[in-house]
């Protein structure tokens, strides 16, 4: 998909979800949103990116790239302004952190792994977050009310799938990458890797990269229901956290700016399922989707390269 055509599709998707949902409820919704609450969703989504920030650096220093706190962080906000402009979701905004590491003399291919791999934690453990709260969530009357709709589902043991799904995923990446460095140990082109997994600390920075990615989730939840709280909509805490997994999935596609469009139409249904209105629900992900904006300005006014130790 080319970059011209998502020009197009971005505000065509974007512009069709609040049409339906309807302009004027929408706006009526955003003129009554809480401050308070909107103030309190900024200062999570904020909190968010500095802990991606600090996730990103930790992982750095794993596979031997170490780079200053301030400049992880700088450069990172800086990410998030170049995804706020650029269409391709969050992809532009990878390649300027990949960048960023080769100026400070890393090679390039460890650059963009890191780079990869952290954007895989984050997501990788949303998804085990999601699943920690449909086992939450579990037996609950709203779980009931919801599972009315597909009887032939509800006999299933919820809470014990999913949070064996959620385990599965937290720790069978740590099972099978040890496995794997130790079956390519005497492969050069993988080196820095193997290193990595056999460091003497290796499980201590794996489990920091899972604390800092359900923190980074948990609260960019949170943001989400600061939303919610703005306008007016009261949604269980398991039930809004499973919803935002395929929201915030559907925001990382390359088809718009920043998850603008694709993250509307995911509220829209997935939240109109747990019956928050079409209207409130993109209201909800237009702030969510403004918090970066406002974030943006955070990277683009910081000084200088951030070369201070770390």
């Amino acid at each position: 998909m080319t970059g011209w055509w998502r020009l197009v599709a971005a505000p065509v998707l974007l512009g069709a979800v609040v049409a339906l949902a309807g302009p004027r409820e929408i706006l009526g919704a955003v003129w009554r949103a809480d401050p308070a609450w909107l103030a309190l969703g900024l200062l999570s989504a904020t909190l968010a990116n500095v802990m991606s920030a600090l996730r990103w650096r930790g992982l750095c220093r794993w596979l031997g790239l170490p780079v200053p706190t301030r400049w992880a962080i700088v450069t990172y906000f800086r990410g998030v302004a170049v995804n706020a402009v650029l269409p391709g979701a969050v992809v532009g905004g990878d390649v300027m952190r990949a960048f960023g590491l080769q100026r400070l003399g890393h090679p390039g291919m460890e650059a963009g792994a890191s780079v990869v791999l952290d954007r895989l934690s984050g997501l990788w453990m949303l998804v085990a977050l999601g699943l920690v709260a449909l086992g939450w969530g579990a037996g609950t009357p709203e779980a009931e009310r919801l599972f009315s709709r597909w009887p032939q589902w509800a006999a299933l043991p919820w809470r014990e799938l999913a949070w064996a799904l959620a385990a599965a995923l937290v720790l069978g990446p740590w099972i099978v990458l040890r496995f794997a460095a130790g079956r390519l140990r005497a492969r050069p082109s993988v080196a820095r890797w193997v290193e990595a997994m056999h460091h003497p600390h290796a499980g201590r920075r794996y489990a920091a990269q899972v604390v800092y990615s359900l923190a980074v989730q948990a609260l960019s939840v949170l943001t989400l229901g600061c939303a919610a709280q703005a306008v007016g909509q009261t949604v269980p805490a398991w039930a809004l956290t499973a919803a935002a997994v395929p929201i915030f999935l559907m925001a990382t596609l390359p088809v718009s700016f920043g998850g603008w469009g694709t993250r509307e139409a995911a509220a829209v249904v997935c939240l109109g399922v747990l019956g928050v209105p079409a209207h409130a629900a993109v209201t909800m992900s237009v702030i969510y989707g403004v918090y970066p904006l406002v974030q943006a300005g955070f990277g683009l006014l910081a000084h200088g390269p951030a070369r201070a130790r770390s």
